[in-house]
Formats: structure tokens, C-alpha cells, sequence
């Protein structure tokens, strides 16, 4: 008995380099892409030990979790590493990374987060970059939250290290990543006597034996359904247009703050400054003695599909999270998140919560 996800014909190379030119063109970039096999934590790790060792300065911005992953990956390469971190309500400013740069002329690597969807929080990447350029150091960024949602330019912005991942405002799936390469993350990488070699953390060995070779034969078996998803999701983007698929981010966050203003209840934007909130997700402060996880936890039960989850670790009990992205991007979602948590504050017994108001602000 066939099955049309199990009896698939073997992908080729032409068609994963294929999946790979589009991402190119998704990033804006001439540099060297390659898919990984894995979650985006896969390229996010292996850029950073292809890159970082003993002989390395790095300037890591922390502007959320991932910022504090990225610095203890860069010491367990034996970096020297200056962080530069910023309270997680707001962004980073190019200023700060320049004066960073003052303090630490020896600075030759700096791992930025675009958008941190636990947080809420984008990063101005292209006033931060210019910096960057300026000391000739290499910049290393993470956008898995922001590709898709905001504008991510890679050759534009001299970024040397660019990972994504489809999961998030992409709308594909998790289990596969890509990461872009330019010739000076290249050079650094062949360099570095600590770059993995033979692992599954190595991109070396994919420059070796994919790119070098033409692409003309894949090292290893792909990860089919995963490379097929991702493509379909490219389709997907590329249809519609790169451009209405961000606005429709940028619509549900610019919704969900306004309604989470009308609503009440003592919720308000986690981020201050609208022009510092990741269009991929919007966070929103508890307060008033409710427990955020125990807010979601009704709020799902009134509406089973919105997506809600509280904030992680020590900011489980004060945030909310509303993971407006991919085929949540919509101000429908955003009504029926904010119906959902008003009726959910309403059972908690919080006053001055208005479902109506908060609903006619987002229009719904």
C-alpha cells in the first residue's frame, strides 16, 4: 500500500540546491547558503565554533535568551567575550554597540539576535551593522524570529553569518535550518584549528564536500519531508509576496498592542517602544498579582486554538506571549486572543477588563 509521504522519490541535489537558491533570494544575499539538518539551534551552534576560539574578542548582545546561549557557547570555545546586555523590555542601540567598540577595540566578532520572540524585542540590525562594518569585525545574527516578519538583508548589511528557521513567521516547518556564509566567515572558519571537523556541527565540511564539490552530490541522505516542507513554504512566500507576508506581521503586532491597551485588566505591552516590538510575537505584562501561566492555562481553555503560551523560565509568572506568526499573522487571530484572555482575567476575578473596547480597537 503506497503512502504519499512515505513512498517519496529520492530528492536530488539539483532540487536541494535549488531549496537553497531561493533562500538565497529570500536574504538578499550572493553569499554561500547551506540547509542544515536540524532545528536552527544546529547553525546557530556550528557558526559560532566554526568561527570562535582562544584568539577570539566577541561583542555578544543579550537582548533575550538566546543572547546568553550565544555567550556561553562563545567562552566554551575559549573566546573572550564582552557582553553587552540591555534590560529585556527594550532594544540594543547602535550607540552601545559603538561605544562597546570604543572600550574593546579588539572586538572581531559580534552575535546579535534580530527579533527575540520570547521577548518581543527586534534589534535596529541595519544601524548596528554599519558599526560593525566600520571596525571590520565579523557579525554573526540570528533571525529565525525576524526572516519573514521584517526585512532581513544580508548582503545590504554585511552580515557574515545569517541563520533562519522555518518555523516561525515562514510558516514551515522546525526540523530544518539554513545558514549564509560570506567569504569572510569562510576564511575565519578554515583558520580556526577549533572549527568541528567531521561533525554534524560542521559547516567546513559541508563547504568541502557540498559546495566546493558544485553541489552536484549530498553528503548525506536529506531530510526529505522537511526539505519538501520547507520548499512549500518558499512557494508559499513567494506567491503571495515577500512584502504583504511582513506587512501581515507587522499588522497583528501593531493589532495586538492596541488591543491589549484597550483591554485592561492590567495587561499591558511587555516592550515600551512600539519601534523596538518584533512584528513575529508580542509579549504582554501581568500584573496585578495574576499569574501569567495560570492566565494562559484559562485562556487556552476558552479558545484551544490561539496561541498563547506564558514566558519562559523566571518570566512564566509575569508575561504572555502571543505567537502571532506564519498562518497566525492575522488580526482575526489577535481578536480571538484578546477575547481569550479577557474572558480568562473575567474568571480571575480582575476588574476593568473591556472585550468589547479591546475588540473594536483591532476591528474585529
Amino acid at each position: 500500500m503506497t503512502h504519499p509521504l512515505l513512498d517519496l522519490p529520492p530528492l536530488t541535489a539539483a532540487r536541494f540546491a535549488a531549496v537553497e537558491d531561493r533562500v538565497a533570494r529570500l536574504l538578499g544575499t550572493r553569499n554561500d547558503v547551506v540547509i542544515m539538518q536540524g532545528e536552527a539551534l544546529l547553525p546557530l551552534e556550528g557558526a559560532i565554533r566554526g568561527c570562535a576560539g582562544p584568539g577570539t574578542t566577541a561583542l555578544n548582545v543579550i537582548t533575550g535568551p538566546y543572547g546568553q546561549t550565544f555567550g556561553d557557547w562563545l567562552r566554551d570555545c575559549g573566546a573572550t567575550v564582552i557582553d553587552l546586555a540591555v534590560p529585556f523590555h527594550t532594544a540594543v542601540t547602535a550607540e552601545r554597540v559603538r561605544a562597546a567598540f570604543e572600550e574593546h577595540p579588539e572586538i572581531d566578532f559580534v552575535s546579535l539576535v534580530h527579533a527575540e520572540a520570547a521577548t518581543g524585542n527586534t534589534n535596529p540590525v541595519a544601524e548596528i551593522s554599519e558599526v560593525v562594518r566600520e571596525r571590520g569585525a565579523l557579525l554573526y545574527l540570528d533571525a529565525v524570529a525576524s526572516v519573514a516578519a521584517e526585512p532581513v538583508r544580508v548582503d545590504a548589511w554585511g552580515v557574515d553569518l545569517c541563520v533562519i528557521g522555518g518555523q516561525k513567521a515562514m510558516g514551515g516547518p522546525a526540523g530544518v535550518s539554513a545558514v549564509s556564509v560570506s567569504e569572510r566567515a569562510w576564511a575565519r572558519m578554515a583558520a580556526n584549528p577549533r572549527a568541528p571537523r567531521r561533525s554534524y556541527l560542521s559547516l567546513l565540511d559541508w563547504k568541502e564536500r557540498w559546495i566546493d564539490g558544485g553541489r552536484v552530490a549530498l553528503p548525506h541522505a536529506p531530510a526529505q519531508l522537511e526539505m519538501l516542507a520547507l520548499e512549500a513554504c518558499l512557494e508559499r512566500i513567494e506567491e503571495r509576496g515577500l512584502d504583504a507576508v511582513m506587512a501581515a506581521h507587522a499588522a497583528a503586532a501593531t493589532a495586538m498592542r492596541a488591543g491589549v491597551r484597550a483591554l485592561g485588566g492590567g495587561l499591558e505591552p511587555y516592550v515600551y517602544e512600539a519601534r523596538e516590538a518584533a512584528p513575529v510575537a508580542t509579549t504582554v505584562r501581568v500584573r496585578g498579582g495574576v499569574d501569567a501561566s495560570a492566565l494562559v492555562a484559562r485562556a487556552v481553555a476558552v479558545d484551544a486554538g490561539v496561541p498563547l503560551v506564558a514566558g519562559g523560565g523566571v518570566l512564566a509568572r509575569e508575561m504572555v506571549r502571543v505567537n502571532h506568526y506564519g498562518a497566525d499573522a492575522g488580526v482575526e487571530v489577535v481578536r480571538r486572543c484578546l477575547v481569550a484572555l479577557g474572558a480568562a482575567l473575567e474568571e480571575l476575578g480582575v476588574g476593568g477588563v473591556d472585550v468589547e473596547g479591546a475588540v473594536r480597537v483591532v476591528g474585529g
